[in-house]
């Protein structure tokens, strides 16, 4: 695949729908990329990213995201902390935790991944939530903490089955909960 140069700066504001749609672009053919043109669509990222203004968030979260989807979490878990740093927050600030933590237990740190996600349960609900109980359940399961791990894994389950919606959160529960 050959990536299209995208160097052309914003027009307005330093973020609109137009850069959004860009990224947006190139997020897509992402999956059609192959190993090879990894350092070429990481380029088209670092390009989208440049265009941003000094101190944006956006920046380091995009190229965080280009490295760790092509197989370098040790280089997205800077860049996803320089992003937090900056106050990226709301979905995107999300995502970024969801992230981080997966690439710390990508390179041995999921104790770092568990007391960031942690605070995520308790934060309000969006579509991420899942997300966030699968990570923590791999960072837990990092940790030798398998039963917590699989029961957050069924509890986030269980309201997606057509049946046993009440048994399999009841089991859950059970995983963690103390013996009477």
């Amino acid at each position: 695949m050959r990536w299209p140069a995208t160097a052309r700066a914003c027009e307005g504001d330093p973020v609109n729908q137009d850069w959004e749609d860009r990224v947006a672009a190139a997020w897509a053919r992402f999956d059609d990329c192959s190993e090879d043109e990894a350092p070429a669509f990481r380029a088209v990222i670092d390009a989208l990213a440049a265009e941003l203004p000094d101190g944006s968030p956006l920046g380091p979260f995009e190229r965080a995201c280009a490295w760790d989807s092509t197989g370098r979490s040790d280089l997205a878990v800077p860049l996803y902390r320089e992003a937090l740093a900056r106050g990226l927050s709301g979905y995107r600030g999300r995502r970024a935790k969801i992230q981080l933590a997966s690439s710390l237990r990508n390179i041995g740190e999921p104790e770092e991944g568990v007391k960031l996600l942690t605070p995520e349960l308790d934060a309000p609900s969006d579509e991420l939530d899942d997300a966030v109980r699968a990570c923590l359940a791999l960072c837990l399961s990092g940790l030798g903490r398998d039963r917590e791990g699989l029961s957050l894994v069924l509890g986030a389950l269980a309201p997606h089955l057509p049946r046993y919606q009440r048994s399999m959160a009841n089991y859950a529960r059970l995983l963690t909960e103390p013996e009477d």
